[in-house]
């Protein structure tokens, strides 16, 4: 197929790399405030020796989460969206992912999945446990 007959829409590198790495980013990204908001409450706890729940960084823990998983919906989103403007096929069953962009949209999908599942399951035990807890 040459450039000339190609009708399909060409997709920016920056929308492919956040399709393919946004979710990653905001995964990584709760883990490191997961490990800051812990070790506050946890130093808090030791020095004070009161083992009170902290309704502050609770819901800021709570607010970082739920726009990290945003983010990876949005990743997720945008990989779907670029993989149906760069294949051939409408089934992502079938999908043979030819080509790095029209790849990188279909890892992208399945990368935003997964790790939008792991913001999920990071996020929850702050919900049920006491983050100190958690965390020993």
């Amino acid at each position: 197929m040459n450039a000339e007959t190609d009708t399909r829409p060409k997709v920016s590198p920056t929308r492919l790399w956040f399709g393919f790495a946004g979710s990653a980013a905001s995964w990584i990204a709760l883990g490191l405030v997961d490990i800051v908001i812990t070790w506050r409450v946890c130093l808090d706890r030791d020095q004070s020796g009161v083992s009170h729940a902290q309704p502050s960084l609770r819901i800021a823990y709570f607010v970082v989460t739920a726009l990290l998983f945003l983010t990876a919906i949005a990743a997720g989103a945008i990989s779907y969206r670029n993989w149906r403007d760069l294949s051939d096929s409408r089934s992502i069953s079938r999908s043979e992912s030819r080509g790095r962009g029209e790849y990188m949209a279909f890892a992208g999908v399945f990368i935003s999945f997964t790790l939008g599942v792991g913001i999920i399951l990071l996020g929850l035990p702050a919900a049920i446990l006491n983050l100190c807890v958690r965390a020993h």
